[in-house]
């Protein structure tokens, strides 16, 4: 995860997947990018820090160029969120002045199973600092909770990839009732019953043979026809692109590793970084981590004013728009009911007047973004398409 401190007046983080946030940082809403191979920097226009502080933090342990110094590891998302807590509460006590702004948790990818998992954390130990105050302590003035492109509600999502391939608005597969749809829809009710499991029992028997399964049968066809699945307007070849689609994050661990650079942010020059770490992502899958139900933690956010924000990439299949709507729409909460009856409304850019996307919302009396919010956003990806930003969006 990468954390950065939004505007003078708040705070907000940022979460990766397993992977570093310095992805985040240098390859998406950082002051600059990387180019060049990995040899240069240029400046990014359209940086969050324009108008926030943010702090990117590489989280969990192990993952860029964080480390513990006893050697223990963090294998769950629930673990880890007490290790973001204790990070920010030294980070409030260093940085005084940051302390009392609003603090926004930004998560996207895995995220969408680290975030609600953190913030619920930060919330509980705000409520027992409140009923009982600790020295030394002071509690994080959580504002809002934002996840793009997440994975969050697998049930919902996971069998969303079938509908996005077949009949989305950039479809994978050309004929929606072709051989590969028929197929992909007979594996949909087998990994729904065992999610299902993993949700009722949580438990490493139930919850890692759902992701096996439903990954095999369901995702993996779709990496398989050499598609971006985060943006699927696009092509992938790993063996030139990388695992992740974009040879960019291998510039990253060029730029990171670079001697001088590790100078400069006084880094042990023993340390590799990395910027997708295999052990933590093993550790996480063999704990089944990611099958877990972690929008159950938002409806307590919600209920106390903790707005939630949702968007999602119109070109991203892996964690797509559908299945994000699907999950908000059924998400059980005191705006419940508003959100369930509101229709989508163009989000259009002002001054230029351009759609950028898709808007829906409940609560904040008609005034702002609202309590529970979701976005879809038009003519971008996963990762937000530079070309599409340099055009105004």
């Amino acid at each position: 995860m990468g954390l950065s401190v939004p505007s003078r007046t708040e705070t907000v983080a940022h979460a990766n997947e397993l992977v570093s946030s310095s992805t985040g940082l240098l390859f998406e809403l950082g002051p600059c990018r990387i180019t060049n191979d990995g040899l240069n920097t240029t400046y990014n226009p359209h940086s969050w820090n324009e108008h926030a502080n943010v702090i990117f933090l590489d989280q969990p342990v192990n993952v860029g160029y964080s480390y513990s110094s006893d050697g223990s590891t963090v294998s769950t998302s629930p673990v880890a969120g007490q290790d973001v807590h204790a990070f920010l509460e030294l980070f409030i006590s260093r940085f005084e002045k940051y302390a009392d702004l609003p603090f926004h948790l930004v998560a996207e990818s895995y995220g969408g199973t680290y975030g609600p998992n953190i913030a619920s954390i930060i919330h509980r130990k705000n409520q027992a600092l409140a009923f009982a105050p600790t020295p030394g302590l002071r509690p994080i003035n959580l504002a809002s909770l934002i996840l793009a492109n997440g994975l969050t509600d697998p049930y919902f999502q996971l069998p969303s990839i079938v509908d996005y391939a077949c009949e989305g608005p950039y479809p994978v597969y050309s004929d929606p009732e072709g051989p590969e749809c028929k197929s992909l829809r007979t594996k949909v009710p087998t990994c729904q019953r065992m999610v299902k499991a993993c949700y009722d029992f949580s438990s490493r028997l139930t919850c890692v043979p759902a992701a096996v399964y439903c990954y095999a049968q369901i995702f993996r066809p779709i990496q398989q026809t050499g598609v971006n699945p985060y943006d699927v307007r696009k092509t992938c070849d790993p063996s030139e692109d990388g695992d992740m689609c974009y040879r960019e994050m291998g510039w990253i661990d060029i730029w990171m590793n670079d001697p001088t650079i590790k100078a400069e942010l006084g880094v042990d020059p023993t340390r590799e970084f990395e910027s997708c770490s295999e052990k933590v992502n093993e550790a996480f899958w063999l704990q089944g981590d990611g099958m877990h139900n972690s929008a159950a933690r938002l409806p307590e956010l919600i209920n106390n004013d903790i707005r939630l924000l949702i968007y999602a990439g119109h070109a991203d299949a892996a964690c797509n728009f559908m299945g994000n709507e699907r999950w908000l729409s059924e998400l059980d909460h005191k705006f419940h009911k508003e959100f369930a009856a509101s229709k989508s409304t163009q989000w259009i850019i002002i001054g230029s007047g351009r759609v950028a996307g898709e808007v829906r919302s409940a609560g904040g009396g008609g005034f702002g973004a609202g309590n529970a919010t979701f976005v879809n956003i038009h003519e971008a990806g996963f990762v937000h398409d530079i070309n599409d930003m340099e055009r105004g969006y």
